[in-house]
């Protein structure tokens, strides 16, 4: 029973591994050359939209950026609507969440 729960923890791990890789691969080949993990770009970086936005949002500007900046109350936006599959749009909103700060409060 103890190999059956290690074998699929295992498996549990890989395939959060390769979602990760595929998340940044889907980042560098869509979102790179506005947005960067850490560092303000041209966009804003993956820590400040992981802080801001859950999975719904970013998934919603990453299809409709438009109608969601109007929501969000922003004047304009600059962002292009990308068609990605559902396992490409899964891997980047996990990416991009990945970068969401901890909550460094003491209780």
């Amino acid at each position: 029973m103890n190999k059956l729960l290690v074998l699929l923890l295992l498996a549990m791990g890989a395939s959060h591994m390769l979602q990760a890789a595929e998340g940044k691969k889907v980042f560098e080949t869509y979102c790179w050359g506005c947005h960067h993990q850490t560092a303000v770009a041209f966009g804003p970086p993956f820590t400040e939209i992981a802080a801001k936005r859950n999975a719904d949002e970013i998934r919603g500007m990453i299809t409709d950026p438009d109608s969601v900046s109007k929501v969000f109350g922003y004047k304009r936006n600059a962002m292009p609507p990308f068609k990605l599959t559902k396992e490409e749009m899964e891997a980047v909103t996990a990416y991009i969440l990945s970068y969401k700060p901890e909550n460094k409060e003491k209780k």
